[in-house]
């Protein structure tokens, strides 16, 4: 993995030359250490736009590889904005289009400019987790989602992934400077396009929002193997 020192060189080069430096680096370890296998790539023709990509999250290489495979449609990742402060993930993030988030808090600062985004017509990625996942099953879903969702009204299209948490593990320490990739194999799986389920006349708000919460993960989970599915078999 490129080292911290020259990351923190890198970042302070003008931004069109550390994206583009940044892109090289990471077509390089994916092209080297990842082995990507694809599968549902038809559920992507001929979908309503803009819509909402939502997967589980096992990786920091995650946006990574999905940047790659949903590179037609371009979506604006949602990424915690610790990612854009760590001189080794900022090369991460500069390759793909983010927009951040503060985990954990209820930041509504990030969640307007979500919001205003896939108004203006552009899809994004988000993970409803908002985490990675430690052991790589499916956590519970942050109600970031619902909100989004509700007030964009915009389709979601589900995606498993798997294969991720080994090509670029957690750091147990929870270090993502010491990051380092290893040959893996990565499986995606696309599922199809799906409307937001709307809440009944007279449902309590704390069971929609539960119910919703689960109609939307088990989505995920059906893409995965079991052993991922966590929370939502």
């Amino acid at each position: 993995m490129i080292s911290t020192t020259m990351a923190k060189v890198i970042n302070i080069l003008p931004d069109k030359f550390v994206a583009y430096i940044s892109k090289k680096v990471v077509d390089k370890y994916l092209k080297k250490y990842a082995n990507i296998n694809i599968e549902g790539s038809e559920n992507l023709k001929g979908i309503k736009t803009p819509t909402i990509f939502i997967c589980n999250h096992l990786s920091n290489s995650d946006g990574l590889v999905l940047d790659k495979v949903l590179k037609e449609i371009d979506p604006t990742f949602v990424a915690g904005v610790k990612l854009s402060n760590n001189a080794l993930t900022s090369i991460g993030v500069s390759v793909i289009k983010t927009t951040n988030i503060k985990p954990n808090t209820p930041d509504k600062e990030g969640l307007k400019k979500i919001i205003k985004i896939v108004r203006q017509g552009e899809s994004i990625l988000i993970f409803p987790e908002g985490t990675r996942s430690r052991d790589g099953s499916l956590i519970e879903a942050k109600k970031g989602i619902l909100l989004i969702a509700r007030m964009t009204g915009a389709p979601i299209i589900p995606i498993g992934l798997y294969g991720t948490e080994k090509l670029l593990p957690i750091n147990k320490e929870g270090d993502m400077s010491m990051e380092t990739f290893n040959y893996a194999d990565v499986h995606i799986k696309i599922g199809k396009q799906f409307e937001f389920p709307t809440r009944v006349e007279k449902q309590d708000k704390k069971d929609y929002e539960n119910f919703a919460t689960k109609y939307v993960m088990k989505k995920i989970a059906e893409l995965l193997p079991e052993d991922y599915r966590g929370l939502y078999k």
